[in-house]
């Protein structure tokens, strides 16, 4: 006998959880980096207007997929149509999640690990980069911090919907508005403030180059946690009452404005210390604790932003764990106990090789002589998670009716005629948008040159 499926206890605690999954460590860590790798501002307006080409189009496919069905991935696309084939989305989704999550957990790891080393004995300088190699090199300590990490994750989503995510969503997502205001407004009254401000919201387009829109349309993607199903399995808890047109633009709302203030935030301090505003991932364990050395109070405003990026980073691998855990209860009738520690489990031990990749495992490569960790993320955000997206697209702009589609969407009966401009979105542009990005992440749009 089926188990009773549960639902978000309100809009709020969906909104909070939905966004919690797509703010995570793609806004407060890649958005910033790429924004510099791509002449700021610029980037930044590319970025919103990818949002409404790929990503309300597509956050609201899956939630009406997921509401739709009240299934995860796989169980959806069965239920929807009778079909061998479209249910191997719905497994790519759920594969997608566990493999991002067994790496993710490993750089949530090193989080957990600065908050403890803020803490304790705070940044030295001139040993940012010494200590987080020698970080790197040990291997009992990546997988220690995996394994904390992962056991934070664990802890939550095994309380269930309402009482575990929805719950703690309402605490971190406050706490992570908190810290970031406090983060953007101190560095806002450093020396460098004007000039971060210009770099990230003056626009300058001769500084952006094809590579930067097609990057911006790419992490318009990423960062919402689309084509991995969380979107997918979110959806499917959710209460037919409530809008889903509103509840999506207010999710990407939240997720552009969390996203802009943590650019608020890092580039101020950038320039203030004469930091090159491309840094790129190095620039939270490398870059920044060598500024947080030097700046007055470090210790403390080290602290609170490794705070803001743990809190980032677990909204978001919740929201992967539940996509794995949600299909086990769906299809095997397993207890939400049973698949919550035996699935956190066996991530956490697939993760492992990950952990390992810069130490123990150093020397073993694969396909480009990338480490399993890099060969594993560029499977994930490369291939893996730009495939299902194309295919949620469309599915939910081909394959389902108008009438299945406006059942769910609860069309906004006003003059813009929202319903009609997402169908055309999702059923023309998104996907050519979505086969773009999958050209250019793969390599293979330059062969088309």
């Amino acid at each position: 006998m089926a188990l009773h499926r549960e639902q978000w206890a309100s809009k709020l605690g969906f909104v909070l959880a939905a966004a919690g999954s797509a703010i995570g460590l793609g806004n407060i860590w890649r958005f910033p980096y790429k924004a510099g790798q791509y002449g700021g501002g610029a980037f930044v307006v590319a970025y919103i207007v990818s949002v409404f080409i790929i990503g309300i189009p597509v956050m609201i496919a899956e939630f009406i997929i997921g509401r739709s069905a009240q299934k995860s991935p796989v169980g959806a696309f069965r239920v929807l149509r009778d079909s061998k084939y479209w249910p191997l989305v719905g497994w790519l989704g759920l594969a997608t999640g566990f493999v991002i999550l067994s790496y993710y957990s490993v750089v949530g790891g090193w989080i957990i690990k600065y908050i403890v080393v803020s803490i304790t004995s705070g940044f030295q300088t001139g040993t940012a980069s010494a200590n987080f190699t020698t970080f790197l090199a040990s291997p009992w300590q990546q997988v220690l911090w995996h394994a904390i990490f992962m056991f934070i994750n664990i802890l939550i989503v095994r309380g269930g919907i309402s009482s575990g995510i929805e719950k703690w969503s309402k605490v971190l997502m406050p706490a992570l508005l908190i810290i970031l205001m406090i983060l953007m407004i101190n560095s806002l009254m450093t020396a460098g403030a004007g000039e971060g401000i210009r770099f990230l919201l003056k626009p300058d387009f001769s500084q952006l180059t094809r590579a930067g829109m097609l990057e911006a349309l790419g992490h318009a993607f990423f960062s919402l946690s689309l084509g991995m199903g969380a979107m997918l399995t979110y959806g499917s808890y959710l209460d037919k009452n409530i809008n889903i047109s509103t509840s999506s633009l207010e999710i990407v709302i939240l997720n552009t404005f969390y996203a802009i203030m943590a650019g608020l935030m890092i580039f101020p301090i950038v320039f203030t210390y004469n930091v090159n505003p491309n840094a790129g991932p190095g620039l939270f364990f490398i870059t920044l604790p060598e500024v947080f050395a030097r700046m007055p109070g470090g210790q403390v405003v080290g602290l609170a932003f490794f705070l803001l990026v743990a809190f980032a980073a677990i909204t978001s691998a919740i929201s992967l764990l539940e996509v794995v855990v949600s299909f086990f209860i769906d299809e095997l009738n397993w207890s939400r106990k049973k698949a919550d520690y035996i699935l956190g489990t066996v991530i956490f031990l697939v993760g492992i090789p990950s952990a390992l990749s810069f130490n123990a495992w150093s020397g073993f490569t694969l396909f480009g002589g990338k480490n399993i960790f890099d060969q594993l993320d560029m499977l994930a955000t490369n291939f893996m998670l730009p495939i299902g997206g194309l295919f949620i697209a469309v599915f939910a702009g081909w394959i389902l009716t108008h009438g299945e589609k406006e059942a769910e969407i609860k069309r906004v009966e006003n003059t813009f005629h929202f319903y009609d401009i997402w169908h055309v979105l999702i059923k023309y542009l998104t996907p050519v948008a979505l086969l773009i990005v999958l050209l250019y992440t793969t390599g293979l749009l330059s062969f088309f040159e």
